[in-house]
């Protein structure tokens, strides 16, 4: 049985709020936790750093909450999307009814690139439907951009105001949202001219020029072997499925490599492209996608005069925009 505001909700009840100082944070959360607590619910406490030790404070040990790492929830949507498909998919085969989740969602005022935590928070109005979940995703306006709270409010059919849960009548439908969404970030490094341009190339020598590059980027195996299968699924999408000419860029920096993949057709027609789990084959390049959001460590599609872009990014990113 669900409990509170989402009490006669099914699926999803995606719901945002907005603090500006640690108490006001506490009287977010601190309730929402407690209702659930009282009610026998699981309780998921997913933030990072500082909010996480104001949570552990006031509930303090033996409380019943869950305590999870965010950093290493929040590293990338896509497998934070699938990291909490499968708890919850846990939690409901032990018998809950709802679960309660509250968590910090990267964003440049905590040193990430914003634009494809967008597209999470509005893909994940699809994702976790399929579950009696209540997510809570609590923003500080004392770092977070004007911009990003814009679309944080465009994401969530349901905020938090006042100790009253209301529907948002800013929220925009999921499709609706992805469709148009323009992503603003940029590495610095595609101000100037690219390591390597390849017009036209095979799959294989993109993935020759993504390792050398590596190599001397000093990017981690797991950086390099990530950037390589993105940036080869990325290509072989664009020679399959989009249309000539096909231009790869490159650059390099230590520590990071921005990979960009242009063609001169329409892009992806699914707008939850690579976050959302498929069942088709890397062949159909819907699982070679999703593949790519777990390992690259920024990935977004563009829309332009030049066509379609796929920007991949691996090692150290910057927040900008």
């Amino acid at each position: 049985m669900r409990t509170g505001a989402a009490a006669s909700h099914e699926g999803y009840f995606h719901e945002t709020a907005f603090y500006g100082s640690d108490q006001a944070f506490l009287d977010i959360v601190v309730p929402f936790f407690t209702d659930g607590l009282e009610a026998g619910e699981p309780v998921v406490s997913a933030f990072a750093g500082h909010n996480q030790t104001l949570v552990r404070d006031k509930f303090g040990t033996g409380s019943g909450i869950r305590f999870v790492d965010a950093d290493l929830q929040y590293a990338r949507p896509a497998s934070a999307i699938r990291a909490y498909r499968e708890m919850l998919a846990g939690y409901v085969t032990a018998g809950a009814g709802q679960i309660r989740i509250a968590g910090d969602v990267p964003h440049p005022g905590t040193g990430v690139p914003w634009d494809w935590w967008a597209r999470y928070e509005a893909a994940v109005n699809r994702a976790y439907d399929d579950f009696p979940l209540w997510g809570l995703c609590p923003y500080d306006t004392r770092t977070v951009p004007d911009h990003v709270l814009e679309q944080v409010r465009s994401t969530h059919p349901h905020i938090a105001v006042g100790g009253e849960h209301r529907p948002n009548p800013a929220f925009v439908d999921p499709e609706t949202f992805l469709a148009a969404h323009t992503p603003s970030w940029r590495d610095r490094l595609e101000d100037s001219v690219p390591r390597i341009e390849l017009l036209n190339p095979m799959p294989a020598q993109v993935r020759h020029a993504v390792t050398d590059a590596g190599r001397s980027a000093r990017l981690s195996p797991d950086d390099l072997d990530g950037l390589t299968l993105g940036a080869t699924e990325a290509v072989t999408n664009a020679i399959r499925h989009g249309k000539p000419p096909v231009t790869v860029r490159l650059w390099s920096a230590p520590e990071r490599i921005v990979v960009t993949v242009t063609d001169a057709g329409s892009g992806l027609r699914d707008p939850f492209a690579g976050l959302l789990p498929t069942d088709r084959s890397p062949a159909d390049g819907g699982m070679g996608l999703w593949l790519t959001h777990q390992v690259c460590a920024y990935v977004t599609f563009e829309h332009g005069p030049a066509g379609f872009t796929i920007r991949l990014a691996a090692g150290r990113t910057e927040p900008r925009g």
